[in-house]
């Protein structure tokens, strides 16, 4: 998790919390360390942001400190139900639920008007819900990605050879049929896609691939046919 994200969702745990809550139990809840925690909480504070409290005794969030409201049109609150409704429909079941707690977020911030439109279900994603691979943990990959980890995959590829591949993950693309890892392949020396049905195993590897991300993407990008797809198959 970035630290601006890390920040955001600091605040947002302080508050809904109803009592004071420990360093200890936010680095749970976000997967961090417990230093990281107090790290943030500082840089914060140093931001006039109202929290109070001391180390293993909790924090709290001084009553009256609000986010600044996002304020959506009709149109825009339609897209995000939408775009929620269309995650929910993935393979990502962590993404799935991140979707029904992002409109419960908006509707408990927009005006009502707008919240009609949020929980009025007028519109729908069709379809059957991807199956989730067995092989995949889709929030390792979105990890890596923000993260620029490279990754080890074992693959089948379309001749139905096993092999094994060192990646730099970029994106994952989600169809109604299968979801595709982008990256580039250290075997083939080239931006590929990896079906994640024909992956077996996936490792974190510990080994980085700082600040090529943008760039992988862009030449990724570059490489669509007329039709914006990329075709290069592992």
């Amino acid at each position: 998790m970035r630290k601006a994200s890390r920040l955001f969702e600091i605040i947002q745990i302080l508050r809904l919390a109803a009592h004071p809550i420990t360093a200890l139990e936010i680095s749970e809840k976000l997967e961090v360390s417990e230093r990281s925690i107090y790290r943030d909480i500082a840089a914060l504070q140093a931001m006039r942001v109202p929290i109070e409290g001391e180390r293993g005794i909790g924090y709290i969030l001084r009553p009256g400190f609000h986010l600044p409201p996002l304020m959506f049109t009709p149109e825009e609150t339609e897209a995000i139900v939408l775009g929620m409704a269309l995650t929910r429909r993935t393979a990502d079941r962590e993404l799935r639920e991140a979707s029904v707690r992002v409109l419960d977020k908006i509707a408990a911030a927009v005006p009502g008007p707008l919240k009609d439109a949020i929980v009025s279900r007028s519109l729908y994603a069709w379809g059957r819900v991807a199956q989730a691979p067995e092989a995949i943990d889709f929030a390792m990959i979105r990890r890596a990605i923000r993260d620029e980890e490279k990754l080890d995959i074992d693959y089948v590829n379309e001749q139905q050879q096993p092999t094994t591949r060192r990646i730099r993950p970029i994106a994952v693309i989600h169809y109604a049929e299968a979801a595709v890892i982008v990256g580039w392949c250290e075997l083939r020396d080239a931006i590929r896609n990896f079906r994640v049905d024909r992956v077996s195993a996936c490792r974190a590897t510990g080994a980085h691939f700082r600040r090529e991300g943008d760039r992988l993407r862009k030449l990724w990008v570059a490489g669509w046919d007329s039709s914006g797809q990329n075709t290069g198959s592992a």
